[in-house]
């Protein structure tokens, strides 16, 4: 492989601090690299210092000569006068931007909602990010560093970037070096990760799973003041192997060595005792959504959901931008009525949010971390442990240091995770989580994660993070055209059926589009639909839902049947993935009958 990049000794220092010393690296063409650390390790200074913006105190950085990098920074750059087009395609011609095949793949997949003609300066903060990661893409590049370009991006545009990225960075072509807390994304696109920490950069073979079994291994050996670290990761490398086949087969790790690492180690979450604990601080009734829609003048948003949260149910909503996801959280806290149908509340329901937003912190700005503290609860019971709030800080990632920080001087990872702190000590037994992953590193997660394991209450997650999703929650529910539909097949099964819907929308319109007798002629189809034939779809559609059923638990068994055959008979292996397969097939056609049918009914 051609090298492409190379850092030798290098050495980089703040006023107060050494973030990189004597940091010896190489990219070389094929490499996709995922970058990981603790926030303010040093992770974007490396990328700064390899792309050549900042200028090491010490050593040298050295590229092939020709070589073009492309970077996309955290902070917004864009200039606000110059439209959407100029900043993605300049002032090429259009039959020569328009012409080209990856140009119309990236508009596609990232900016296909967002006016063409409209200046930067009126596009909401998560336009104006896809906008500088498409004007980025559009580019001809040898090395491509993305630093958190996952950032406002929702589950399929996520998908969609990571799909380009392997198509566009093939081991013949280029390099990736990535910073990003999306642990699915690492794995999806990366053959290589660094680990940034103690002021040096750690290599490691493959993905984030490949990562987490050589970092437990490196920890197993390591002096006794990691050993919670290490139980950490060994829980998160138990919940990578006990997940879903399509996540455990990608790990390039010895599969004997972890099946040993996690010989003993129990299920992330005691799911029966959390259900009977939850029970008894709720009771039977939680929130029952009882036919509810919701418009917003002549637009519906949620449309006839019914819903009856249980008591320690951890539910995590999907849904494209806009398709109703913060309405159903408004729903669930109260904070808006719906237009038809009612909500039921438990009576001792206690429904606390952890937003987006870090607003409930300005108040305590200027206190010290100390004080704030002081103020709440003396002890908090974890996984049948009893914490002091300083040893739930520390769980969290703080140290002894930083207790006399202000409020106002903590990064934006420390004050998300106060908030959350903060909100857990308060108790409440309903917790909604709207995107809690926003800034926060990956060691962060796992240990937000981890408390999360032994939370007691009821969970509604909402989060483009889909590793983080399938961690925490048991089930995944999505928005479609307004209506809330379980999923069984979790995020993969919400990707076919947007996928589905919006293909069968678009041939719809395409269909309309040819001509008003055609939509009229479909629309009085629609209308004469008889009685009988109503009562026909309607049976038809309640046994697809049985045969979902049952496929379902068909398919569980054919996971739990692969998991537990011979490793080594891979002609066996291949019957029955080939098995799998079948039924992943019938439940994709069903799912496609089942959409059509309900079409027919609305």
């Amino acid at each position: 492989m051609a090298h492409l990049l190379g850092a030798e000794a290098l050495h980089l220092d703040y006023p107060t601090k050494v973030v990189l010393d004597s940091v010896t690296i190489g990219v070389n063409e094929g490499d996709r690299i995922g970058i990981v650390g603790r926030n303010g390790d040093g992770k974007s200074s490396l990328l700064n210092l390899l792309s050549g913006r900042v200028t090491p105190d010490g050593g040298r950085v050295t590229s092939r000569g020709g070589t073009r990098i492309g970077m996309l920074d955290q902070a917004d750059v864009l200039d606000g006068s110059l439209t959407v087009r100029e900043t993605i395609v300049g002032d090429r011609p259009h039959y020569e931007w328009a012409g080209d095949a990856r140009v119309r793949d990236v508009l596609a997949g990232l900016v296909s909602d967002v006016p063409w003609e409209g200046t930067v300066a009126s596009l909401s903060g998560g336009q104006r990010r896809r906008t500088a990661l498409a004007a980025l893409l559009v580019g001809d590049w040898d090395i491509l560093i993305l630093d958190e370009p996952t950032n406002h991006l929702d589950v399929e545009g996520i998908t969609w970037l990571a799909a380009h990225l392997k198509r566009r960075w093939t081991p013949s072509t280029g390099a990736l070096l990535v910073v990003t807390h999306d642990r699915w994304f690492l794995d999806e696109v990366c053959n290589a990760t660094w680990e940034v920490h103690d002021r040096i950069v750690e290599p490691f073979e493959g993905g984030y799973a490949a990562y987490i079994l050589q970092r437990v291994e490196r920890d197993r050996q390591a002096a006794a003041a990691e050993s919670k670290r290490q139980n950490l990761m060994r829980k998160e490398l138990a919940w990578l192997r006990r997940g879903p086949p399509a996540r455990t087969s990608k790990p390039k790790f010895r599969i004997d060595a972890a099946n040993q690492l996690i010989a003993g180690e129990p299920p992330a979450r005691d799911t029966v005792q959390l259900t009977q604990m939850a029970t008894a601080r709720l009771g039977k009734d939680v929130v029952d959504l009882l036919d509810v829609s919701v418009s917003y003048g002549d637009r519906e948003v949620l449309r006839n959901v019914e819903w009856r949260i249980a008591p320690g149910e951890r539910t995590g909503i999907l849904g494209v931008n806009g398709a109703g996801k913060s309405t159903l959280l408004h729903l669930i806290t109260g904070r808006i009525d719906p237009t038809s149908g009612r909500v039921k509340r438990g009576k001792t329901v206690k429904v606390v949010t952890l937003t987006q937003r870090l607003a409930e912190l300005d108040d305590i700005a200027a206190e010290r971390l100390s004080d704030v503290i002081a103020t709440k609860r003396s002890s908090y019971v974890a996984g049948g442990k009893e914490l002091t709030p300083t040893q739930l800080l520390e769980r969290l990632g703080f140290t002894s240091a930083q207790l006399s920080t202000p409020v106002k001087d903590l990064s934006g990872g420390q004050q998300r995770r106060l908030q959350l702190l903060l909100i857990l000590l308060d108790e409440p037994n309903v917790l909604v989580l709207d995107e809690p992953t926003n800034d926060l590193d990956t060691d962060m997660l796992a240990a937000m994660e981890d408390l999360l394991d032994s939370w007691p209450g009821t969970l509604v997650v909402v989060s483009h993070d889909r590793y983080f999703l399938e961690r925490v929650t048991d089930q995944q529910y999505a928005i479609l055209h307004g209506r809330l539909r379980h999923l069984p097949g979790g995020v993969e099964e919400f990707l076919r059926l947007d996928k589905s819907v919006t293909h069968e929308r678009t041939s719809g319109e395409s269909g309309a589009s040819g001509g008003a007798g055609d939509a009229n002629t479909a629309s009085g189809a629609s209308a004469t639909l008889s009685n009988a034939e109503s009562r026909a779809v309607t049976k038809e559609l309640s046994a697809i839902d049985r045969k979902l059923g049952k496929l379902s638990d068909r398919i569980d068994a054919a996971h739990h049947d692969i998991a537990e055959h011979d490793q080594t008979d891979f002609v066996g292996l291949a019957e029955k993935t080939a098995a799998l397969q079948k039924l992943e097939d019938d439940v994709a056609e069903l799912e496609t009958r089942w959409l059509e049918l309900s079409e027919r009914l609305d």
